[in-house]
This record gives structure tokens, sequence and C-alpha cells, in this order.
């Protein structure tokens, strides 16, 4: 017995994707300009570690949905880049 999804559910998984593709760009984006963000004062450097690991944490989320999504044969790309 073949089950399909309906169209909806299909749809929905693809705004996923492409929500996850986003915020990881953003995230990516947002990581390699924090230089320019580091301070001596020890309030930032709590501030900017709670904010790594709320990036951290999407990132992990965002890459694993969209490796576990893809077909086996673009999984390796993505977990070379994901690593």
């Amino acid at each position: 017995m073949l089950f399909l999804l309906p169209k909806a559910s299909v749809k929905m998984v693809d705004v996923e994707l492409r929500g996850s593709a986003h915020r990881i760009k953003k995230c990516a984006c947002d990581l390699l300009s924090i230089g320019g963000d580091l301070v001596d004062d020890d309030d930032s450097w709590d501030l900017m570690g709670n904010d790594l690991r709320l990036k951290s944490t999407f990132l992990y989320c965002d890459f694993n949905r969209m490796i576990s999504s893809t077909p086996r044969d673009q999984k390796k790309p993505l977990t070379e880049l994901a690593n």
C-alpha cells in the first residue's frame, strides 16, 4: 500500500525547509560578523555567549531537518558543510 501525503502537507514541508535554509544563512552571516561586536565588558560577553548558544542550537536543528529530508545522494555535501 502506497501512502501519499496530501498536497498541503508537501507544501508545508517545502515552506519549513525554505525557512530552515533562510535561518542557516542568517545565523551563518551573524556568526561571521560577530568579530566586530566583541567588547571587553563582562556583561557583553554573557549576552554574546547566550546569543551564540541560541544560534548554534538553531543551526543544529535546521541542518538536522535539511539533512534528514534530502535524498541520499545529496546528504554527504550537507553533512560536510554542517561539520
